[in-house]
């Protein structure tokens, strides 16, 4: 594994001097160096929450499902049970202390070992920032809806 790990890494610095000589060269050899190995997929995986793996999650009641879209976009149309905090507010809000989040948004506060905690957005873009965001804060285990919302709506026929 080592070993992959260093002629992986060998492979990228080979990537980025090549990239500025020979483009073309440099664009099939970083193609080939940066598709993700079979053990990097399990991280990927690990990351992302399916269409069905939400709707089991909401059905047993067993989610803490942050929209992390506009308010405006909220309003529009939502998944139940989700709880909107906006992209541009959420480092903030997930640093409140237990007392100030339980007021702010009339649950209970995530914990950093929870493993069901998922975020959303319209389209994944959004809720792949507040993954960073929430992994950066030490939330290890949650997770983003990457079809988000309008995912969600198509295949519930909203």
């Amino acid at each position: 594994m080592l070993s992959f790990m260093l002629s992986r890494s060998f492979c990228q610095v080979v990537v980025e001097v090549n990239r500025s000589s020979y483009t073309t060269f440099g664009y099939v050899l970083r193609a080939f160096t940066t598709s993700s190995p079979t053990f990097g997929d399990a991280s990927e995986n690990a990351s992302v929450a399916t269409y069905s793996q939400l709707k089991t999650m909401l059905s047993s009641g067993n989610v803490q499902l942050f929209d992390v879209r506009n308010p405006d976009e909220y309003q529009a149309g939502r998944i139940s049970d989700s709880v909107n905090i906006p992209l541009g507010s959420l480092e903030e809000s997930l640093k409140l202390s237990s007392e100030q989040f339980q007021q702010t948004f009339d649950m209970r506060p995530p914990g950093k070992d929870d493993d069901n905690i998922v975020f959303h957005c319209n389209s994944g873009s959004r809720s792949s920032k507040a993954l960073d965001i929430a992994r950066r804060l030490g939330f290890s285990r949650s997770r983003h809806y990457k079809g988000g919302y309008s995912e969600w709506a198509e295949l519930e026929g909203n």
